[in-house]
Formats: C-alpha cells, sequence, structure tokens
C-alpha cells in the first residue's frame, strides 16, 4: 500500500463506522490522519474507535438535522482543526419502481444522501475557509450518471451529490479548499442488505471487470483527494466502476 502524505490533517468522515467510510478511515490513519467518525449508530462507532486506535475518535451525529450537525461542527474545529470532508453516509432506501417507492422512502434517501452533504459543507466550509485550506471528497455512485432502474431515489440523489460537487468546487476556486467527488460501482458492504438481490445481480451485470469494487479501492482514490497532491482538480467527478461509466 502506498502511503499518501496526510501527516498530521484532520479529517471527519460520515458513515464511518463501516464499509467505505470505515476503510477510508483506515487508510487516512495509516497515512498519517487524525479522524472523527460521524455516524448515527452509537455501538457501530465505539467498536470501530476501538479497532482503529488513538487516532480515531466518534460522535454520534444526526447529518440531516442541521442543528445537531452545525453543533458538531463547532466542537470538532474548537478541538482541532478539520482540514479534510468526506461526505460518505448514505442509504439505498430499498428497491422499487419510482411509482412504487413511497414518498417518505424518497424523502429520507435524499435528505440522507444529498441534504446531509449540504449541511454537513454548510457547517464546516466557512470554518475551512478561514483557515485558508481544505479538502472535501463527496463519495456518489455511477448510478448518479447513469440512473439505475429500481433505485430512482437513490440514483437522484447521487446525481444531485455529484451537481452540488460541481457548482461547490466553482465557488471555492481559489480559497485553497478543493472539492471533488468519487463514482464507485457498487461495493459489498452492509448497504447491500437493503437491496434485492435482483438489484444486485443487475449491478454485478454491468461491470466489465465482472466483481465489485472493494472499499479499500475507494479509500485509496479518496485519500489521494485529501491530500496535498491533489493541487489542481476541483468540482471534478472520479470514476471507480470497473469500466462502467461511459462517460
Amino acid at each position: 500500500m502506498n502511503r499518501i502524505d496526510l501527516e498530521g490533517r484532520k479529517a471527519i468522515i460520515t458513515g464511518g463506522a463501516r464499509g467505505i467510510g470505515y476503510a477510508t478511515a483506515e487508510r487516512m490513519i495509516a497515512s498519517g490522519a487524525f479522524v472523527e467518525l460521524w455516524d448515527i449508530d452509537a455501538a457501530a462507532i465505539d467498536e470501530a474507535v476501538k479497532s482503529l486506535g488513538d487516532q480515531a475518535t466518534g460522535n454520534v451525529v444526526e447529518l440531516t438535522d442541521e442543528k445537531v450537525v452545525a453543533v458538531a461542527a463547532g466542537k470538532t474545529f474548537d478541538a482541532r482543526p478539520v482540514d479534510i470532508l468526506v461526505n460518505n453516509a448514505g442509504i439505498t432506501g430499498g428497491n422499487a419502481k419510482t411509482w412504487e417507492l413511497a414518498p417518505d422512502i424518497w424523502r429520507r434517501t435524499i435528505e440522507v444522501n444529498l441534504v446531509a452533504p449540504y449541511l454537513t459543507c454548510h457547517a464546516l466550509v466557512p470554518l475551512m475557509a478561514k483557515a485558508g485550506y481544505g479538502r472535501i471528497v463527496n463519495v456518489a455512485s455511477i448510478a448518479g450518471k447513469e440512473g439505475n432502474p429500481n433505485a430512482s431515489h437513490y440514483s437522484a440523489s447521487k446525481a444531485g451529490l455529484i451537481a452540488l460537487t460541481k457548482s461547490l468546487g466553482k465557488e471555492l476556486a481559489g480559497s485553497g479548499i478543493l472539492v471533488n467527488c468519487v463514482t464507485p460501482a457498487a461495493a459489498r458492504t452492509s448497504i447491500f442488505d437493503q437491496m434485492t438481490q435482483e438489484h444486485i445481480d443487475y449491478m454485478l451485470s454491468k461491470i466489465p471487470l465482472n466483481r465489485f469494487v472493494e472499499p479499500s479501492e475507494v479509500a485509496a482514490m479518496i485519500a489521494w483527494l485529501a491530500s496535498n497532491d491533489c493541487s489542481f482538480t476541483t468540482g471534478a467527478v472520479f470514476d471507480i466502476s470497473g469500466g462502467r461509466a461511459v462517460y
């Protein structure tokens, strides 16, 4: 494993207690960073922090609650300035045709996958801007590019996150804060528990490399985007879909 230089950096990773978020925390710690995991699952946070060691802390945060996010951001930044934000937390909301999806499920998926990253940026960007430095990496999805059938809510939320990345990247150009996103194909994590087997099979059938991406592979790309080596790229979308993406 290449060691990307994140020595002394502080990162907030949402949804960091498991899956891609946890793999990103591992990779960043191995590169010298301190990480704070923001997750809704207190037990999972405790287990993750215990496993990750002294360079990790955790915070139970309801990411769709503006006031909760603002308080968490202030306390975290007061303890140690935040250099990196990884908006990774997400849900699939299950699988069904658009007209069969319950409106509350549709809204909740948009809230977690798109509104929450807006709220974390809303709270943390002004603090990063005062420090004159920051790296924001949003974890979108290949579904946001292509639109998966039976997942309109998830696809729409990730398409929105891609657009948020592009807009925010342009707004912050010249501030010292760079904003990019990754669009992975599916990774076999606990999020699969929210999907039907039919949908899982569909996703695999679309990947030319004929396997799911490993969380550690996504984490490696995120770690580079969060580093000083990423110095002239902002508002960009980095594909990691095993050849699935056509643009």
